[in-house]
């Protein structure tokens, strides 16, 4: 896959394929698709360990909360892609004009920052979703947590890489408050499991 390549079209590729574009010798999609990838992942797990849990008047809230989560970050796969194309493009192009590349830069760290946050309020609900199961279902909602923690840590670094010529930036002290949410939350789910 190209930058060239429609990000669209991500989502319609079957998981191997997705695995292979990651895989492949060009540089989009990466990481950031990967991040939002697993994030969904993750909050479809909690969804699932939230609905097995008897005796919790909250299970089905919380159930919806992480369906919402994962269909937040599921265009995010590809608006990943899309923003971290752009920036390949422009930096390719000898013609492209200097003050566009600020705002995709931008756009570039705005994307990861959004999958970050959705992986965070995932691991939240994850960590939630393990004091009210038992089992197998726990066991899925600690490995949720983990991987939500994981995909937040990724997008994060994302966003500090994407805003490294910005000093002091509002978006990197947010992906470390994000950062901080996520590991808070998974060693919770981790005691409690």
């Amino acid at each position: 896959m190209t930058s060239d390549t429609h990000a669209d079209d991500l989502l319609a590729l079957r998981l191997d394929e997705l695995l292979d574009a990651l895989a492949a010798a060009a540089p989009v999609p990466a990481s950031g698709s990967a991040a939002a990838l697993v994030g969904a992942m993750a909050a479809e797990l909690v969804a699932m360990a939230a609905r097995s849990a008897t005796g919790w008047t909250d299970s089905s809230g919380v159930a919806a909360q992480a369906r919402a989560l994962g269909s937040r970050l599921r265009p995010l796969v590809a608006a990943d892609a899309a923003a971290f194309a752009r920036v390949l493009d422009l930096r390719a192009d000898a013609m492209s004009d200097e003050r566009d590349l600020g705002p995709a830069l931008e756009r570039a760290a705005d994307v990861p920052l959004e999958i970050a946050d959705a992986c965070a309020a995932t691991a939240q609900l994850a960590a939630l979703a393990a004091e009210w199961t038992v089992g197998h279902e726990r066991a899925d909602a600690v490995a949720a947590a983990a991987l939500a923690e994981g995909a937040t840590r990724a997008a994060a670094a994302l966003v500090h890489a994407n805003l490294a010529t910005v000093a002091g930036d509002r978006r990197s002290t947010e992906a470390d408050t994000l950062v901080r949410t996520a590991g808070e939350a998974r060693a919770h789910a981790l005691e409690v499991g």
